[in-house]
């Protein structure tokens, strides 16, 4: 019998090795790649709308923000995400996409709190409301 017991512990130190080797990796926040947004809050984004967000390793975080590009400083710690003053060009469009781009970069300072959603969306929540909701882009 202590062959059997060498068996089955044996199939149980196999077994554990490859069902670790199966299990999901938790959701991280992407640097250095490109995030394409979504909503703001609890507005979709207009149509043919283009914001983006980089997050750089360096800590500085940056884009489009439909009209101007923009750029902060940024700090993020485990699953909070605190982004500090916002700048941006100073370039005049459409009255619609200046409220809309007023929207994203007042919204930013607000953020405290990041995840993943069910479908793969980076979602930066504010202390209260709905978040901004970011897709990464492909490549």
């Amino acid at each position: 019998m202590k062959g059997a017991g060498f068996f089955v512990t044996s199939a149980l130190l196999i077994s554990a090795t490859l069902l670790s080797g199966c299990a999901t990796e938790t959701p991280q926040v992407q640097r250095d790649k490109g995030y394409l947004l979504e909503w703001i809050g609890e507005r979709p984004l207009m149509d043919n709308s283009h914001m983006t967000m980089i997050l750089g390793k360096d800590g500085r975080a940056y884009g489009n923000a439909g009209c101007n590009h923009w750029f902060a400083p940024y700090r993020l710690d485990g699953e909070s995400i605190s982004f500090g003053p916002v700048g941006s060009t100073r370039k005049l469009c459409a009255p619609a996409a200046m409220e809309q781009e007023q929207r994203f970069l007042q919204a930013l300072p607000k953020v405290q709190r990041w995840d993943i959603s069910p479908v793969e969306q980076l979602r930066l929540w504010p202390l209260e409301g709905k978040p901004l909701r970011f897709w990464l882009e492909e490549g």
